[in-house]
């Protein structure tokens, strides 16, 4: 039976619209290594889920001979589905037309999206991969990007707003996705700068390729820009969906509760992990894995700042998020990027409810003329803002050492640490035994017939009275000092203990994070 002309017009307008920008550039974007709008979706959203809106929108413009160019749907997909079940909005940039470049419509099919998931309290995903404004609609194009960095910044904190760089984001495309909270990158295939080589070269003369300048590599391990980066386009969506796990749709609800491993269970090689030597460093993500529900730990920045762990993981099923000083990189030493790394963690767990489990090893801050001169006054003030600024529950274990400033910054009991736990091998002092040492004792070690002899005698002394987490847990700042492998066990116990935990900060409008 031979539909009726309606519907048939129906399907065919439909049918033309999921080709994009026609076979050919389909073809071609293929043969880049990359998936096109709708087969990222395909990817990223539960099976049969999504739900297309605006899909026979065109642009409006008629100059430069755009008017005999019209894709139905223009160049971003737009609409809803679900991730393992749970809502998500989403946008996918379609490269096969106009270059995924964005103007009025594809602004317009883009905020209304966020506007939807704002209203009704889901995330936003956004999948990356556009050549930047269309010139040929001018101003209009750049009024569309800021409408959508407007919503961005509106939706910061009251829906969890992820962003994939599926290919090339440049210019000020770059901006909505630096406004929202995760970056993800695929290795070899996405790339994104505010300016590219060609301008590069013409104002400093140096000779740069796209993936030297912007790629997935400099950006998660350099810049800080990208917090994930997978090798695939594939990986990088599953990722997403893994990541989407641990955060509630919005910030008036808790994260998904998931039950999984024995929340009694302890881990005797936990009481082995540090070593004798204070000075010898071991692995933090050892203790990680073996104290988080079935040793799975999402980490977040992997490859920059090295020096300080952040990640989701769940605890006797619950989400948490954890900042963690790495020993075994710079001693676990705070310094400008690990400060900020790890600050914008803390404000983003919570603004989500998603309570902080800190384990602190930190010698100090990095001292040196090019941390001084780049701001780590700055840099590690944020970290201590968002920790005194955090009002979901907060637990901390200090593994061994926890020296002067950074005592206080890595979410100690003084700025509203609700549960504070020590190892025995914590070692919680204003500075290390050698240097309290060679200070306190200055005269008596230049008198001293042999000054080394008595050097070590004096810092034996210093460690057995102070290296230890005993004068503070007799102060209160520790509320208990356990066995390593009693871990797990307890911060569950505190976990469900705070989980109606109620905090406030003063009224005010908001306040100013030193940036």
């Amino acid at each position: 039976m031979n539909k009726k002309p309606k519907i048939q017009k129906l399907n065919d307008m439909k049918a033309q619209s999921r080709l994009g920008g026609g076979q050919a550039r389909i073809d071609a974007q293929h043969k880049k290594g990359r998936l096109t709008a709708r087969e990222r979706l395909d990817l990223l959203l539960d099976k049969g889920s999504f739900r297309e809106v605006d899909a026979f929108v065109v642009h409006r413009t008629s100059d430069f001979g755009l008017d005999g160019q019209k894709f139905i749907g223009d160049s971003v997909v737009t609409g809803w589905g679900t991730i393992e079940g749970r809502l998500v909005y989403v946008f996918s940039q379609d490269f096969t037309v106009f270059g995924g470049s964005l103007g009025e419509v594809h602004a317009e099919k883009i905020c209304k999206i966020m506007d939807m998931a704002m209203k009704n309290g889901a995330p936003v995903i956004g999948l990356n991969d556009s050549g930047g404004a269309r010139i040929q609609e001018g101003v209009v194009a750049l009024g569309g990007y800021a409408d959508i960095f407007l919503r961005n910044t509106m939706a910061s904190g009251v829906i969890p707003q992820i962003s994939a760089i599926m290919g090339p984001c440049a210019g000020g495309a770059v901006y909505s996705p630096a406004l929202t909270d995760f970056i993800f990158m695929a290795r070899e295939t996405s790339y994104m700068f505010v300016t590219g080589p060609d301008v590069v070269k013409t104002v400093t003369h140096e000779e740069v390729t796209q993936e030297e300048l912007g790629g997935a590599a400099v950006h998660s391990e350099k810049s800080g820009v990208c917090h994930v980066a997978a090798d695939s386009e594939a990986d990088t969506l599953y990722l997403i969906r893994k990541l989407l796990g641990y955060l509630p749709q919005n910030n008036m609800e808790d994260p998904p509760f998931a039950l999984s491993d024995d929340p009694l269970r302890m881990e005797e090689e936990l009481n082995n992990l540090v070593p004798d030597d204070a000075n010898k460093p071991y692995d933090i993500k050892d203790a990680i894995h073996l104290i988080v529900d079935d040793g799975q730990f999402f980490e977040i920045h992997e490859n920059f700042a090295q020096n300080i762990v952040v990640g989701f993981a769940r605890l006797g099923g619950h989400s948490i998020g954890i900042i963690a000083n790495q020993p075994s990189v710079l001693a676990g030493v705070l310094d400008i990027d690990a400060s900020e790394k790890a600050g914008r963690f803390v404000r983003f767990c919570d603004s989500f409810n998603i309570p902080i489990v800190t384990f602190v090893d930190v010698p100090g801050f990095l001292p040196g003329t090019n941390q001084e001169h780049h701001g780590i006054i700055r840099s590690g003030a944020k970290l201590l803002y968002a920790y005194c600024e955090a009002t979901v529950p907060k637990l901390t274990v200090i593994t061994r050492k926890a020296y002067g400033g950074a005592y206080d910054v890595m979410s100690s009991k003084h700025i509203r640490g609700d549960i504070n736990l020590a190892w025995p091998t914590a070692e919680i002092a204003v500075m290390g035994p050698d240097g309290a040492v060679n200070i306190i004792f200055r005269k008596e070690l230049d008198a001293a017939d042999d000054p080394v002899q008595r050097k070590a005698e004096l810092v034996a002394d210093y460690k057995e009275k102070f290296a230890n987490p005993y004068i503070a847990a007799q102060r209160g700042y520790i509320d208990g000092v356990i066995e390593p492998k009693q871990t797990r066990p307890r911060l569950i116990n505190a976990l469900e203990m705070l989980s109606n935990k109620r905090d406030a900060n003063p009224a005010k409008k908001h306040g100013n994070i030193p940036l």
